[in-house]
C-alpha cells in the first residue's frame, strides 16, 4: 500500500523537493492565518472604507513596485538564500507589529506601513521561490510538483489558515501574529536544508548582463509560446477581476446570501480546489496540456456566463466548487508549461513578468469592474467577463497548441544527469 507520505509527495522527486513543499506549505500557513488577522486588526483601529481597502491594496503594490527588480535578483543571486532572506524579513516586519500590539501603541498607520514592508519581502521569497522547483525535479515531474505546491496553498493558505487567524485574534490581537512569526520563521529552517544548488554557467553569464530586466524582457519578446502564455494570463486576469471586485456585493445584495454565505463561496471555491489535487495527477497523465488548458479557459467563460444569469445561491455554490477545481488545475498547468519553456537562467524574470501581469491585471479589472457595476448593475461585470473571456478564449485557440507544444528548456536535473553520465 502507497503510504501517505509517498502520495504527498513522490520518492522520486526527491529530498530536496520534500523541503521546498514542507517549507512552502508552513509558509502559506502562516499567510493564511494574517489572511483573516491582517483584516481584523486594520478594522478594529479604523472604520475609513479607504483605509481598510488600502490594506488589502498592500498585497499588489509592491509586485508593481518590485516585481521585475525582484527576478532579476533570483536568477543572479543564491535563491535558496534569496528565500531565506526575504522570509527571515518578513518573520522580523511581523515582530515589530507585536511590539507596536504588547506596547499598546499600534495605530493603522503602523499596520500599513508594516504590511507593505511584509508585502514587498514577499515578492522576493515568493519570486525567488517559484524558480526551485525546476532546479530540483526533472521537466516531466515539474507538473505534480506544481500541484503539491498548490495544494499547501488551499489547504494551508486558503482553508486552515483564515479560521485559525480569526480564533486567535478573537484571543489577543497578538496571537495570531506571534503564530505567523513561528510559521514563517520555520518556512526559513526547512528550506535550509535543500542542498544548494548554482546557476549553470552558461546562464549566469547570461544573468550578469548590464541590464538584466531588459534581457529578459526582451527573451520575452522574441519568445512566442511564453509571450502568448503570459498574455493569456494578463487578460484573463483582467476578465476575471471585474467581477471579484464586487464579488462581496453580488452574493450579499443579488443573491441575498449574506455575510455568511459570501464566506462560504470562498469556501466552495477551496474544496473545488481541493477535488483538483486528487484528480491532477489522473488528468495530466491521460490528457495532453493543450486540451486541458482549452477546457480549463472554457469553463471559466461559462462561469462567468453562469453567473451573469443565475440568482440562485445553489447554482452560485456549485459553479464557485467547479471554478476553484479547473482554477487549481490551470495553475499547475500553465506555471509548469511556463517553467518548462524557459531557460533556468531566465526563470526569476520571466516569472515575475509573469506575477507583474497578474496583478496589473487585477488592478485593471478591479477597476473596470467597479465602474461597470456602478453604472450598468452588479451583473453587468459578469457580462462583461463573458464576453471579454470569450474573445480572448476564441482568439488563442490555436495557440494554445503551439505554446504546449514548444521545445523544453534543459533543466537543472538534466543538466546534472547529463553530468553524471559523462
Amino acid at each position: 500500500m502507497t503510504s501517505v507520505g509517498e502520495l504527498i509527495a513522490p520518492r522520486r522527486l526527491g529530498r530536496d523537493f520534500r523541503w521546498l513543499l514542507s517549507s512552502s506549505w508552513t509558509s502559506n500557513l502562516g499567510d493564511g492565518i494574517a489572511l483573516a488577522a491582517s483584516p481584523l486588526l486594520i478594522a478594529s483601529l479604523t472604520s475609513s472604507p479607504l483605509l481598510v481597502a488600502a490594506g488589502a491594496m498592500m498585497q499588489f503594490l509592491p509586485w508593481l513596485l518590485f516585481g521585475l527588480f525582484a527576478g532579476s535578483l533570483a536568477d543572479r543571486v543564491d535563491r535558496r538564500r534569496l528565500v531565506m532572506v526575504a522570509n527571515a524579513s518578513r518573520a522580523v516586519v511581523v515582530s515589530v507589529v507585536v511590539v507596536f500590539l504588547a506596547t499598546g501603541h499600534i495605530t493603522v498607520w503602523v499596520v500599513l506601513a508594516t504590511a507593505f514592508l511584509y508585502g514587498t519581502a514577499e515578492v522576493f521569497a515568493d519570486t525567488a521561490g517559484s524558480t526551485l522547483l525546476p532546479m530540483l525535479v526533472t521537466p516531466r515531474d515539474l507538473g505534480i510538483g506544481n500541484a503539491r505546491l498548490q495544494a499547501g496553498f488551499l489547504v494551508s493558505n486558503q482553508l486552515a489558515g483564515p479560521p485559525v487567524g480569526a480564533f486567535l485574534f478573537a484571543l489577543g490581537s497578538f496571537w495570531p501574529f506571534l503564530v505567523q512569526i513561528v510559521a514563517v520563521g520555520l518556512a526559513v529552517v526547512l528550506v535550509s536544508r535543500i542542498a544548494r544548488t548554482s546557476i549553470p554557467e552558461q546562464d549566469a553569464a547570461g544573468a550578469a548582463d548590464a541590464h538584466p530586466i531588459r534581457e529578459g524582457l526582451r527573451w520575452l519578446r522574441t519568445n512566442a509560446p511564453v509571450r502568448s502564455l503570459v498574455l493569456i494570463i494578463l487578460v484573463f486576469n483582467v476578465t476575471w477581476a471585474a467581477p471579484w471586485s464586487i464579488l462581496v456585493l453580488y452574493a450579499t445584495e443579488h443573491l441575498r446570501m449574506g455575510a455568511v454565505g459570501f464566506g462560504a463561496l470562498t469556501t466552495a471555491s477551496a474544496l473545488g480546489g481541493l477535488v483538483g489535487t486528487l484528480v491532477f495527477g489522473r488528468l495530466e497523465r491521460r490528457l495532453r496540456f493543450s486540451t486541458l488548458m482549452r477546457i480549463c479557459l472554457t469553463l471559466e467563460v461559462l462561469m462567468h456566463l453562469g453567473f451573469a444569469l443565475t440568482t440562485s445561491p445553489l447554482v452560485a455554490f456549485a459553479i464557485m466548487f467547479g471554478f476553484g477545481l479547473y482554477a487549481f488545475v490551470w495553475g499547475s498547468i500553465s506555471t509548469t508549461v511556463r517553467q518548462r519553456l524557459v531557460p533556468l537562467g531566465l526563470q526569476g524574470r520571466i516569472a515575475s513578468v509573469n506575477m507583474v501581469g497578474i496583478f496589473a491585471g487585477l488592478v485593471i479589472g478591479q477597476l473596470l469592474g467597479g465602474v461597470i457595476a456602478q453604472t450598468w448593475g452588479l451583473t453587468a461585470p459578469w457580462w462583461f467577463a463573458f464576453a471579454g473571456s470569450a474573445v480572448t478564449l476564441a482568439l488563442m485557440w490555436h495557440t494554445i497548441a503551439h505554446i504546449t507544444a514548444a521545445p523544453v528548456a534543459l533543466g537543472y536535473a538534466d543538466q546534472a544527469a547529463e553530468r553524471a553520465e559523462g
